[in-house]
C-alpha cells in the first residue's frame, strides 16, 4: 500500500470527525516522514478528493460536509494571507536600484 492510502485509511479507521484529530507531530512519528512529506500526503489526497479535514487539534477524515466546509475556509483564509504577503512584497520592489535588470517572476508573473 502506497503511503498516501496508508494515510487515508489510518485517519478514516482512527481520526474520524473532528472530535478525533490527530496533530501533525504523532504522524509525522507514526509514518516516519517529516512535516513536509505529511502536508505534501495530504494535500495529493485532497486533490483525489478524499475528505482530509483539519483545523486547530489537527488533522482528520471529514465525518460532515461542515468539516469540509471550515477546512475550506481555513484554507483561503491563509490564500488571502499569502496574497496580501506577496503584495507587500511586490511594493517592497520600488525600494531597489531601478537600473537593476528586472527579471520576471517564475510563472511569467507580471510586477
Amino acid at each position: 500500500m502506497m503511503p498516501q492510502e496508508q494515510l487515508a485509511e489510518y485517519l478514516h479507521r482512527y481520526h474520524h470527525g473532528a472530535e478525533n484529530a490527530v496533530t501533525s507531530k504523532t504522524m509525522e512519528y507514526a509514518f516516519r516522514i517529516s512535516g513536509k512529506e505529511l502536508r505534501d500526503l495530504v494535500n495529493a489526497l485532497r486533490r483525489e478528493g478524499i475528505p482530509i479535514a483539519s483545523d486547530q487539534s489537527g488533522y482528520f477524515y471529514a465525518k460532515t460536509e461542515a468539516e469540509v466546509r471550515l477546512t475550506i475556509r481555513h484554507m483561503k483564509s491563509r490564500i488571502s494571507g499569502i496574497n496580501a504577503a506577496i503584495t507587500g512584497l511586490k511594493r517592497s520592489l520600488a525600494a531597489f536600484d531601478d537600473t537593476q535588470i528586472r527579471l520576471p517572476l517564475e510563472g511569467g508573473d507580471d510586477f
